[in-house]
């Protein structure tokens, strides 16, 4: 199977199927940052002497890092495809891995997150590889884009207790170190696979049906009837206002159950109950927007996402709070992935990395937004019922921005959504 730049595989190929295989390893490799730093922790403030704010300030920091690092590597891959971008951030992680195991107080572990962990390195491995992924798939775009992005939660479930066993073993810093070595060179490697360019930037003749006539596909000039900004503002609101409610019960589900006297542990145990639901969701998300597309699985998404929000607030028995929990992880899981499928749908293939990378970085900022948003509710109100109620209006703006696009959409196509031409 030749890889070279200059040769074109079909979308939905057997190729399109290894570089998707490929895909989900470089980003578990590469996603093990924002993970690993809440392990470290504990080992990090003891031999520092800081103060737990102080010791928190990393991750903080390395998410804003990898937010804004997602647009910037998404415009360098929609300019000289993925491969050079995923070497670079390949270089970055590991170096910035290594710097932290060296640093010597809090001030340089954090430039070493925030810059080269988190802006230069885990960057590249999520919002350009799941806008890469939407190029090399039609048919199953959807499934493609939802394993893709699995990866995310992939890497939080492998990397915390590989990282835990050897800070108790060798140490937090030789743990870096190691880490830094391991994954530097992991994605380096994975990343000479991915030089071939998608063939949706090789496409530039729409293609015939049998009879010779072009088939009809939405302009992407305005998408939704829009202009370009006002489109993808919309995107980026409505990215902000779902992961304001989301982050409601995944940033303090453990708080709320102390509160009711279950204790954290039963917290942390919903929370990887509504995390591992998460993935199922993505995947079964991704089977049902091959079949109604992007922006009806996004309001699918959200409006199943509003009913277990509104299910927390009668309910806060223990067996209850496990279920609601559960279909929480499972409503919600899927609609970040939709972003990206309406992102390849509606806006031209050429600008996929930087589009993506920009609705992704704001759904990041929805979740930090919203942990912190639901913490200040309870502060002034002391409940998390107002917390839960602040979360469904969010939800709702989401909800409503989803609708009014797909109206839109279907008002221009005739009463049906067109799907991008067969290749």
């Amino acid at each position: 199977m030749k890889t070279s730049e200059t040769t074109i595989h079909e979308p939905d190929s057997r190729y399109a199927m290894v570089r998707l295989g490929l895909t989900l390893l470089i980003m578990t490799v590469g996603s093990s940052g924002m993970y690993v730093v809440s392990v470290m922790l504990p080992a990090v403030q003891a031999e520092f002497g800081i103060a737990r704010a102080d010791a928190s300030l990393p991750y903080t920091l390395l998410m804003l890092g990898f937010g804004f690092g997602g647009v910037l590597m998404g415009k360098l891959a929609d300019r000289v495809g993925v491969m050079k971008p995923l070497l670079i951030g390949a270089v970055f992680l590991g170096a910035g891995y290594v710097a932290t195991g060296f640093s010597g107080g809090i001030v340089s572990f954090t430039i070493a997150q925030a810059l080269l962990v988190g802006l230069l390195g885990s960057s590249v491995a999520f919002a350009p590889l799941v806008a890469d992924t939407s190029l090399w798939f039609v048919k199953r775009r959807g499934i493609a884009v939802a394993v893709c992005a699995s990866g995310n939660y992939l890497a939080g479930a492998v990397w915390p207790p590989i990282a835990q066993h050897f800070v108790e073993t060798v140490g937090w810093r030789q743990t870096y170190i190691g880490m830094g070595i391991f994954c530097g060179v992991t994605m380096a490697l994975l990343a000479l696979f991915f030089r071939a360019r998608p063939p949706a930037l090789a496409e530039v003749v729409p293609a015939g049906n049998a009879s010779g006539a072009a088939t009809p596909v939405r302009d992407m000039t305005r998408p939704f009837g829009l202009s370009m900004g006002a489109a993808q503002s919309l995107l980026c609101i409505a990215g902000v206002a779902c992961c304001v409610a989301m982050a409601m019960p995944q940033v303090h589900i453990v708080a709320y159950c102390g509160d009711l006297g279950y204790g954290p542990a039963q917290g942390a145990m919903m929370l990887s109950l509504m995390l591992g639901f998460g993935i199922v969701s993505r995947l079964v998300s991704g089977a049902i927007c091959d079949r109604i597309g992007g922006l009806r699985t996004l309001l699918l998404g959200g409006v199943l996402q509003c009913v277990a929000l509104l299910l927390f607030l009668p309910f806060d028995g223990l067996v209850p709070l496990y279920v609601i929990s559960a279909l929480f992880g499972l409503f919600q899981g899927g609609i970040v992935p939709s972003y990206a499928i309406i992102v390849r749908e509606h806006f031209p293939p050429k600008e996929a990395g930087a589009r993506v990378g920009t609705v992704l970085m704001f759904t990041l900022f929805g979740m930090a937004l919203g942990g912190w948003m639901s913490g200040k509710v309870f502060d002034f109100t002391g409940s998390y019922h107002a917390a839960f109620i602040n979360g469904i209006g969010w939800n709702l703006v989401n909800v409503s921005i989803a609708s009014f696009l797909l109206f839109r959409t279907l008002r221009r196509s005739g009463g049906r959504v067109f799907a991008l031409p067969a290749r």
